[in-house]
């Protein structure tokens, strides 16, 4: 009951932020009518709650099952096995990813299921390319630069409107089920290693499992060739408190049965694994199905608040600014929104703790926390501008890309695989949820609510949350190893000095 308090009190202090912007916004610059409002106050009641529950259930179901197979992984001499293993998994928990479900839903031009599915073999194959790094010890840098080359050129031959989800998929992908697992799946595989890179490996599978969405999401689109069409947010008409909690009871089975669904394939994978391995023993066992049971409860929990309250709001602030005489002020709030938002992301909670133990405090929560808020507020800010203008995505994409692959061969290679997860792990459901039909709200008050401007323009705030990061989180590690040399100089020359003092006497 005390870890539960904890992450309680850890949620409340990362939801009410963006809940007081939202509700100064209301009294100010966007009056939003009661409905919404309290809509939003519910959502912002459920989502605590979820966190809550979802960040101590992924504590102790999701990160030791996780860790386990990347052990058992690494420790089979039968390589194709273990690809093979590798493959299934990353299909199954990727399908398991409520978030992919969300984005699907929005681009109804292409089948759910076919989305789903195609990106779901992206981060099988991905992750098998991530293994065979770790096994082979290749350097992280030049895989990123290596596919994210071939993402561009393939992108080139790509249908214009669907660029953005395309890029979009890759940052939903790595979402609060995804993140814990995949996390402590690279931290079990590389920590039967004794070499000084091995902590170096624990990171960087998030950042190439966000490449193999994108790049099959591409290829969808020039084989499929679907129409650029896009749904909007659903808006609740409520009056009263009672129809707003009548909406969230309705809701609330429907997300039930959803992630009931997600939650089979890997509840079937643990006991799998159990029954061949048997790795786990009873206390173990019993801690990990009751971690199961809050993370399904506060998924359920953080999904209703973030689709049913959440979402609403953020297409309503959108379209009023959008239609308002400063249509502008869309870049600073976006920016405000963007800032706080990442703090109540469930998997950034995951990430941080992880980073903090792997690099034995090098990196801490508090720097990786901040780097996360200035990227994601400068990537909605970024997004915000093209809503405004039209500016294709790829005038962002190509340069922060560029930019942040450059940086990765100048900075520790700690820094370049924590900062390509937390790119992954920023775009999460509240991006999903609330900046998304922020922008999409945005643009229908500007371009008239036309579907083709809503996939060019609205559609890529994901991908610009999951791009900003890769550059703030490296420009952290480049100032840190800037310091270390300085450092390292300074006692060198202290050495030095000392040694030009001393007298030495022949006996």
């Amino acid at each position: 009951m005390l870890q539960l308090k904890s992450k309680m009190l850890e949620a409340l202090s990362s939801v009410i932020p963006i809940t007081v912007i939202v509700l100064l916004l209301s009294v100010t610059v966007v009056p939003l009518d009661t409905g919404t409002m309290v809509l939003f106050g519910f959502g912002a009641l459920l989502l605590i709650l979820g966190m809550g529950f979802f960040t101590l259930g992924a504590e102790i179901s999701m990160q030791p099952m996780g860790e386990g197979i990347g052990i058992q992984i690494s420790k089979s001499k039968k390589v194709w096995l273990s690809l093979l293993v590798c493959f299934i998994l990353g299909v199954l928990i990727t399908i398991a990813e409520p978030d992919l479900q969300v984005l699907a839903e929005q681009i109804p031009s292409i089948p759910n299921m076919v989305l789903i599915l195609t990106v779901a073999i992206g981060v099988g194959v991905f992750l098998v390319i991530s293994m065979l790094r770790t096994i082979f010890h290749i350097k992280l840098a030049k895989l990123l630069l290596g596919f994210y080359a071939i993402v561009f050129v393939l992108a080139a031959f790509a249908p214009a409107d669907f660029i953005p989800a395309a890029f979009d998929s890759g940052g939903v992908t790595t979402g609060p089920i995804t993140v814990p697992f995949i996390m402590a799946l690279g931290i079990g595989m590389a920590s039967i290693r004794s070499d000084k890179h091995s902590g170096e490996d624990s990171f960087g599978l998030i950042a190439l499992c966000s490449i193999g969405p994108i790049l099959s999401v591409i290829i969808l689109s020039i084989c499929f060739k679907p129409d650029a069409t896009a749904t909007e947010t659903v808006l609740h008409e409520v009056k009263t408190t009672k129809e707003a909690i009548d909406v969230f009871v309705k809701a609330i089975p429907q997300y039930a049965k959803e992630v009931m669904i997600a939650f089979m394939p890997l509840v079937a994978v643990f006991a799998v694994f159990q029954l061949i391995y048997k790795r786990f023993r009873g206390n173990q066992i019993f801690r990990i199905i009751s971690g199961f049971f809050y993370t399904y409860v506060g998924l359920v929990l953080f999904l209703t608040g973030a689709n049913v309250g959440f979402m609403p709001a953020g297409h309503v602030i959108g379209e009023e600014i959008g239609k308002s005489s400063s249509p502008y002020l869309l870049i600073p709030i976006g920016m405000l929104v963007g800032y706080f938002i990442v703090a109540a992301e469930p998997a950034v909670h995951v990430l941080k703790k992880q980073v903090e133990e792997i690099s034995n405090g090098q990196i801490s929560q508090k720097s990786i926390g901040i780097g996360l808020s200035i990227g994601v507020a400068l990537s909605v800010g970024i997004a915000m501008i093209r809503v405004l203008t039209g500016v294709s995505i790829f005038w962002f994409l190509i340069p922060g890309y560029a930019i942040s692959l450059v940086i990765s061969f100048f900075v520790p290679p700690i820094y370049t695989g924590v900062a390509f997860d937390s790119g992954g792990v920023a775009s999460g459901p509240m991006t999903t949820t609330f900046l998304l039909p922020f922008a999409m709200g945005a643009c229908v008050a500007i371009n008239g609510g036309s579907s083709a401007n809503i996939m060019t323009d609205a559609f890529g705030i994901v991908a610009m949350v999951a791009m900003t990061p890769l550059i703030t989180i490296q420009l952290l590690g480049l100032n840190s190893e800037i310091k270390r040399r300085a450092s390292h100089k300074r006692a060198v020359a202290r050495f030095e000095s000392i040694d030009d003092c001393v007298i030495y006497y022949d006996n």
